[in-house]
């Protein structure tokens, strides 16, 4: 009787040591990458166009504007790296912007142009 219980006993942990999957590894979730947001906002009046973006003097990518009207996030959000950022926006050639910025991770940051 009592190898029986001993048995029943062991069974009992066995079964519920695999049910709750102690033996599994658990997964973790990360933070955000560290990474910022540039949206472009023309002139109301203006409508929209597109920029050639530098930063940094090295990277370089053509980027449209949005009107002023519809910049609640609706635009097209640039990623870029966070920290200090020496950003210069050119249009046909000319420079219309150009700015130092930090940027921190998660901001998504509204660039007025002219």
């Amino acid at each position: 009787m009592k190898r029986s219980i001993n048995i029943l006993m062991s069974a009992c942990i066995a079964i519920l040591m695999v049910s709750c999957r102690a033996h599994m590894p658990v997964s973790q979730e990360t933070g955000k990458d560290d990474s910022a947001s540039l949206i472009f906002i023309s002139a109301s009046n203006r409508g929209s166009y597109n920029v050639d973006v530098q930063l940094d003097g090295t990277t370089q990518f053509v980027a449209s504007t949005v009107k002023a009207k519809k910049s609640n996030r609706r635009g097209t959000q640039y990623t870029v790296k966070t920290g200090t950022r020496h950003l210069v926006v050119k249009k046909g050639g000319n420079v219309i912007y150009d700015k130092k910025l930090f940027l921190s991770s998660g901001e998504t940051k509204e660039i007025q142009l002219p």
